[in-house]
């Protein structure tokens, strides 16, 4: 086999598999299976303690204060996220640091040295490289995020022994159904009998308890089991599970900061996880934790811009909240991929924006035009501009900006990705 850089990779991948998404678990369970008896020490003998993390929206904020959380703990993790933004590696992470581009190849080598004919997809592939990275590691405890629903998304070949349900809403209703509920049976599936389902969603849907029930897990529900409570000096978080192995008491600790709740949620799945956390060090870690591209402020050349993966209404109402109040323009630089409910999008954040600024995303066959884009911007009855690309969009933006305005990047992680190598050129 001819050795080839990541990048080499990387290519082959997106182009081999005739669809972007191929769901179902059959296929990388075949391989997950080949590779586990190719193992001098199959990875059943050596496995850490497994938290998985679906939903709509949160489940990278919820994974990034469980890592902080941890790291401050002296515990070895190993974190699997997607998509990124920068550079492939940061999907996978151990100790809080991406993996080498040597390790991921030498993944690739291995998966495809006992994959056969089963051909599988650019995220199955990333979700083995990551299954075999760990178990090269010593680790305590592994964060799997889902990529796609749950039930039938890669990451459920691994029986986890913390489910994490953050958030349902209506996404992706091609591949999970059209209504919550559906959507909410999809999530649920990552859920193992008898074992912690940790539930953030504090509006389910109709017949959601009996999904629940049906699953067999052990849930935990935010507001019944463990709650959050407001005031102005912050978030509070107050446990009240009980039972053997199970940490039953904590005190209750104060989160600040923005995504309080997935926080919130992320200390209840490790004390579930029975992981036994110190208050001043779980207060200190959440209140320092920041993620790229979720709620993300910066400066650039003078100008405040504030970043945000926000692709689906929830997400854009969540960012409307948080879009600071100031006395200059707001714009916007936004893109989105056809399946999503921009106009949806438009109603919830468009209130606070002065001008939106739409492109195509260039690197994505779903990604929608600029021209419906821009239609729906004017149906909202917002002054909207047509760019040639993201990156064109954003410097205009910029150079027009005075000091007293701001930008919000918004609609999907490849959008945020595009405006991010730009800033990241000029660091």
């Amino acid at each position: 086999m001819p050795n080839r850089s990541l990048s080499e990779w990387l290519t082959i991948l997106e182009a081999r598999h005739p669809s972007e998404i191929d769901l179902g678990l059959e296929r990388v369970s075949e391989v997950w299976g080949r590779l586990n008896v190719r193992r001098e020490t199959p990875q059943s003998e050596i496995r850490p303690t497994v938290v998985t993390v679906a939903g709509t929206n949160g489940k990278g904020s919820c994974i990034a204060a469980m890592q902080a959380i941890l790291l401050a703990h002296d515990y070895s993790v190993g974190v699997f996220t997607s998509p990124h933004f920068l550079k492939y590696n940061e999907r996978i992470c151990i100790a809080g640091v991406s993996v080498s581009d040597e390790s991921i190849v030498d993944a690739f080598v291995a998966i495809e040295s006992v994959r056969g004919d089963v051909s599988l997809t650019y995220f199955e592939f990333n979700t083995l490289a990551a299954l075999v990275i760990f178990g090269e590691h010593e680790l305590d405890i592994v964060l799997l995020e889902v990529g796609l629903g749950g039930r039938l998304d890669a990451i459920n070949i691994i029986d986890s022994d913390v489910a994490v349900v953050t958030s349902i809403d209506l996404d992706h209703q091609d591949w999970l159904g059209n209504t919550r509920g559906e959507i909410a049976a999809e999530k649920l599936g990552i859920s193992r009998a008898k074992k912690p389902l940790i539930i953030g969603e504090q509006n389910p849907p109709e017949g959601f308890d009996q999904l629940v029930l049906k699953t067999g897990a052990t849930a935990l529900m935010i507001g019944r089991d463990f709650s959050i409570t407001n005031n102005t000096t912050g978030s509070h978080f107050t446990s009240l599970v009980q039972g053997s192995g199970v940490q039953s008491s904590f005190p209750d600790i104060e989160v600040r900061g923005l995504l309080p709740q997935n926080k919130i949620l992320a200390i209840q799945a490790l004390i579930s996880a029975g992981v036994q956390l110190e208050a001043e060090k779980v207060t200190e870690s959440l209140n320092n934790v920041s993620l790229m591209g979720r709620q993300q402020s910066l400066v650039f050349k003078g100008v405040n811009v504030l970043l945000d993966v926000a692709h689906n209404p929830a997400a854009a109402s969540v960012l409307e909240r948080n879009i600071p109040i100031i006395k200059g323009k707001t714009y916007a630089v936004a893109s989105v991929l056809a399946d999503k409910d921009w106009a949806g999008m438009i109603s919830q954040v468009g209130g606070r924006l002065d001008e939106v600024l739409v492109a195509k995303i260039s690197d994505n066959a779903r990604a929608s035009s600029a021209q419906s884009m821009l239609d729906m911007v004017y149906n909202a009855g917002l002054k909207g501009y047509r760019c040639d690309s993201i990156e064109s969009a954003f410097l205009k933006v910029i150079a027009e900006a005075s000091a007293d305005d701001q930008v919000v990047v918004f609609g999907s992680f490849h959008t945020v990705s595009s405006v991010l190598n730009i800033i990241s050129k000029e660091a």
